[in-house]
């Protein structure tokens, strides 16, 4: 399994690693991760191997320029010269890199499951490749193109140049794996690969944490989303403009917001009515979904989200969007509002605030829903998918 950002604090896709790996091990299968910085955190029976890059974008001094002495090999270069033009080269430099070691062990794996790494190295590994595309990454980019100009709109492209190679290679993989309908679809329409070789296997919640927890008392008028990163497709800003409509209320985001980001412009003045935490375990983020009346996903696109899963699976109730995959992950377990509308949220917000009834009656199918997802199930599901994908490559070699 390859992840060039392994580390579940980094975004969901170190979440899907760990958890994914887990569960293949407790299956019975042989499982290794490649991994760049930062480091995934991986359960007993998973094997890691590090690739370390240059790892150029981390603080506390992000966009460094290396000694000479650590440009040592083409990946290094590959990785330098992309942060110096303004790209984003590390799903690259990390997909060479994961070449040259599985070339050298190709003996010892059936297949390799890409992470929405990408990378074109991903196409000279003489293995069977399957990937997981969580969401295009080419709406990130229209929705921050919908909200810069300039010289920073030119920046926002040259960053996204990874984007094309990202959409060839996928064209190029015999098999995709998505976790939603709604990701599925964006994935055939924004990367222009044929929607029958995607299969949806949907993701879980880590029900061993996020969990009922009727120990801790629900905080009367706390609200919490998580916002791990600060960019326009977590619709952030939109709650953020809702938030004073709402009488008595506290927002806790489990994030942090950039400096000088529109984020940050509308926390001031806001007060004691909103607060940032970041840097929480897994116990002590369950905990905060568990204390809070209402769990907020404010998302104008989701691939899957599992903010909303780990709020189900905590009984709390939900206002959501109708960005993505929320209503199909969702389902009867949330309020759905339009994306993008600080007035339909406060509306959903206030309404679940002032009714006791209708926040139990959410939470009680929120709960039915998380537990119609586990990962166990997703770890089967994508097995059977590494059998057909070794079934089919089998038949061409003997063909």
């Amino acid at each position: 399994m390859l992840t060039y950002r392994g580390n579940p604090h980094s975004g969901g896709q170190g979440v899907y690693v760990r958890h994914l790996s887990r569960e293949l091990v407790a299956l019975g299968h042989d499982v290794e991760v490649f991994s760049g910085q930062p480091y995934p955190e991986l359960d007993a029976g998973v094997r890691l191997t590090k690739l370390p890059g240059l790892d150029l974008f981390s603080e506390p001094n992000p966009f460094r320029t290396p000694a000479l002495r650590e440009l040592r090999t083409l990946p290094d270069w590959v990785e330098f010269a992309g942060m110096r033009t303004g790209g984003f080269s590390e799903a690259l430099a990390f997909s060479l890199r994961a070449a040259w070691a599985l070339r050298r062990r190709r003996g010892d794996f059936d297949l390799v499951h890409d992470n929405q790494g990408l990378g074109y190295g991903m196409l000279t590994l003489g293995l069977p490749v399957l990937t997981t595309v969580h969401h295009p990454i080419a709406i990130d980019l229209e929705l921050k193109l919908a909200v810069t100009s300039g010289d920073e709109r030119r920046g926002v492209l040259r960053w996204h140049r990874f984007l094309r190679m990202q959409h060839r290679v996928a064209r190029r993989l015999p098999a995709i794996l998505s976790v939603s309908e709604a990701s599925r679809r964006s994935i055939a329409e924004r990367m222009g690969v044929d929607s029958a070789g995607i299969d949806v296997v949907p993701i879980s919640a880590d029900t061993r944490v996020f969990r009922p927890r009727p120990e801790i008392a629900r905080v009367p008028g706390r609200l919490v989303t998580t916002a791990s990163a600060d960019e326009p497709l977590k619709g952030l800003a939109h709650l953020l403009t809702a938030l004073p409509k709402l009488d008595g209320a506290e927002l806790v985001v489990v994030g942090k917001p950039k400096p000088d980001s529109l984020t940050s412009q509308l926390v001031t003045g806001l007060g004691a009515s909103v607060r940032f935490v970041s840097g929480l375990g897994d116990n002590e983020l369950a905990e905060l979904v568990a204390s809070a009346e209402i769990a907020c996903v404010p998302s104008l696109f989701e691939g899957f989200s599992l903010p909303a899963a780990e709020a189900m699976a905590c009984g709390t109730p939900l206002v959501v969007t109708s960005g993505g995959a929320l209503p199909e992950v969702v389902g009867d377990a949330a309020l759905i509002v339009p994306p993008g509308d600080p007035d339909a949220l406060a509306d959903a917000l206030t309404r679940l605030l002032n009714d006791a009834e209708l926040r139990a009656r959410l939470s009680a199918a929120g709960l039915v829903r998380a537990a119609a997802l586990s990962w166990r199930r997703t770890a089967e599901e994508t097995a059977n998918h590494y059998r057909r994908l070794l079934g089919q490559t089998e038949g061409a070699l003997a063909c």
